[in-house]
């Protein structure tokens, strides 16, 4: 078997394997790599020796880490994984190939989506979604971190499969059972930082540097001398989730923190690398980004001079509807709580509230106008929730801790009858209980007793006392985020539930649901009665977010009701409707 590693600055690179050594040769056709041969299967355990080591370190390109980040590597047989999904291997369940402009995506954390938080077990949850109509799973990020549960961004292995999931094979078997179930999978990738614990990326070459700053410390290197090699491995790990497990597209993390100064950028080499592969393996391939530039150049195509990324999460339409909903103001809520259902109203039709319009969260002007005309509104990903939005809270409380059930339905009304491409976050179906908080788990007492010491005083800018907030660092925090599988029985939770399916249902059957087009989007609203009403070809939302019942002029007959969340009566021959407090309507012709 052929080893081989990068590691520019170093004079002499030995390989462990098992219990020999062998001393490893420069490339002469590739400058800072080292190869050798040696003899090793499946499992075998390795490391790199880097100028008179005594403790190898772990491959940077390892497929798995059975004892951690800091421990050997282990060979993965790739074809061995058992089925893979990619649709070349024999007996695979092909992807199903669903469109972007028809997903539905549901968003999941396999540590906390089942109690074991395994792939095993997520993947014996997969009837429930499938029963909810959703058509892709976005997972998590799931290569190795330090310990056994965390969100998964502070990953440092990004070649690596996190083993207590499950490792590279549970991934394997998870996807293949998602695209049997007729699923897509969605993995969230991390490529603007690495996690504090575990990172031996430094000791092999130039992945960071001092030349930009990001939150997380010295950037990744992308511009900087040794960057092709960065790039390239970066994109070729992101290539391997695509090809060797049969992802059906990433989401990638925080683009706006990828510091890169080249003309020709790292997200235009990625999009470009895998429309190739998608091109190569027959397969629909997509990239989603997150970004908070409120920029329309992220999903831009390529050939108009864009990185050609195919959608973009749209913070700013949960901003307006988690205002809308909760009144809440503080922080970057402030700017869409002064006229909350106006700020969702321009969304819906405009995409960002913050077009080039005032930031008081930022103290500046924000970002740039959507041509809402020519740009597909399946360029954008809009949710009511996220783990974000629910995690980053002070004790992790997610929508139905605090609204009514017909809140929440008018939450989902908007989300899944909306223009833009659907997400919810796992649990959010059935008005879930149990909070999202955040959780992790580092070995070392110094970053434990940092990050929990950081996460109070955080909060307590905000007024929140120090033993109020989670320690994120105790086993309980995380147990309290795992869903509980017996709320979806019970009679509240059931009844959300089924509306959920059925405006999935709705999305589905009504290709008006569908329609990119953002010009034909049509919205009223009434701030001080708190309704809104959007139209989207035949088919009327109307939500009521006021305790008191209102009347809504819809200004055409003839409509029907497709789904209520209150019983009620078809409009009258005026195109009135007279809609119940916290409630919410889809009709139709």
């Amino acid at each position: 078997m052929r080893f081989e590693v990068w590691a520019p600055l170093t004079d002499r690179v030995a390989l462990r394997l098992d219990d020999a050594t062998y001393d490893m040769a420069r490339d002469p056709d590739r400058d800072g790599w080292w190869t050798v041969q040696a003899p090793a299967g499946d499992g075998s355990r390795y490391g790199f020796l880097l100028d008179g080591e005594t403790v190898p370190r772990p491959d940077p390109r390892g497929r798995r880490l059975p004892d951690g980040p800091d421990g050997l590597s282990a060979v993965v047989d790739l074809d061995a994984l058992a089925p893979q999904s990619a649709p070349q291997s024999a007996g695979s369940a092909p992807s199903p190939r669903i469109p972007l402009q028809d997903a539905v995506l549901y968003e999941l954390h396999i540590g906390t989506f089942t109690p074991e938080g395994t792939f095993d077990a997520a993947a014996a949850r997969l009837g429930h979604l499938v029963a909810l109509g959703v058509t892709h799973v976005e997972l998590m990020p799931v290569c190795s971190f330090s310990g056994r549960h965390g969100w998964g961004y502070d990953g440092v292995a990004p070649w690596s499969v996190h083993e207590p999931y499950g490792g590279p094979a549970g991934l394997a078997r998870f996807t293949t059972a998602a695209h049997a179930a007729g699923l897509g999978v969605v993995l969230d990738v991390v490529h603007n930082h690495l996690g504090p614990s575990g990172n031996h990326l430094p000791a092999f070459g130039p992945y960071f540097t001092d030349t930009h700053h990001t939150p997380w410390g010295a950037a990744v290197n992308l511009d900087a001398p040794g960057s092709d090699e960065v790039r390239a491995y970066l994109i070729g790990s992101a290539l391997a989730w695509l090809r060797d497990y049969g992802i059906d597209g990433l989401r990638l993390d925080a683009v706006h923190a990828l510091a890169d100064g080249r003309a020709l950028t790292f997200l235009e080499e990625l999009s470009a690398a895998v429309d190739a592969l998608a091109a190569e393996s027959g397969r629909p391939l997509f990239l989603i980004a997150e970004s908070d530039r409120c920029d329309p150049r992220t999903t831009t195509p390529r050939a108009a001079g864009g990185p050609g990324l195919q959608a973009q999460w749209n913070d700013d339409f949960h901003h307006a509807l988690h205002c809308a909903l909760t009144g809440e103001s503080q922080a970057y809520y402030a700017d869409f709580a002064e006229a909350p259902l106006a700020a969702l109203a321009k969304t819906l039709t405009r995409v960002f509230f913050h077009d080039g319009t005032w930031s008081s969260f930022r103290g500046r002007t924000h970002g740039r106008p959507v041509d809402h005309r020519r740009t597909p509104a399946h360029r954008f990903v809009g949710y009511s929730q996220t783990h974000d939005q629910i995690g980053n809270r002070a004790l992790g409380d997610r929508l139905s801790a605090s609204l009514s059930p017909g809140l929440l339905s008018c939450a989902a009304a908007v989300t899944l009858t909306g223009p833009f491409v659907p997400m919810l976050f796992m649990g959010e179906e059935w008005g879930a209980r149990t909070p999202w908080q955040y959780f992790t788990d580092h070995a070392d007492p110094e970053l434990a007793e940092a990050v929990r010491s950081g996460r109070r005083r955080e909060f307590a800018a905000h007024g929140w006392k120090a033993e109020e907030i989670p320690d994120p660092q105790d086993p309980a925090t995380r147990d309290r985020s795992c869903l509980n599988w017996s709320e979806p029985e019970q009679p509240v939770h059931a009844r959300l539930l089924d509306w959920y399916r059925t405006l999935v249902a709705l999305r589905r059957t009504h290709p008006d649901l569908r329609d990119p087009d953002l010009a034909a989007v049509r919205v009223a609203h009434d701030e001080e009665r708190r309704w809104l009403t959007f139209r989207r070809g035949d088919v009327r939302v109307a939500v009521n977010l006021s305790a008191e019942p209102v009347t809504i002029a819809l200004g055409r007959n003839g409509v029907r009701v497709l789904a209520s969340w209150e019983p009620l009566e078809r409009p009258g021959p005026d195109g009135r409707i007279h809609l119940p407090g916290e409630s919410a309507v889809v009709l139709g012709l």
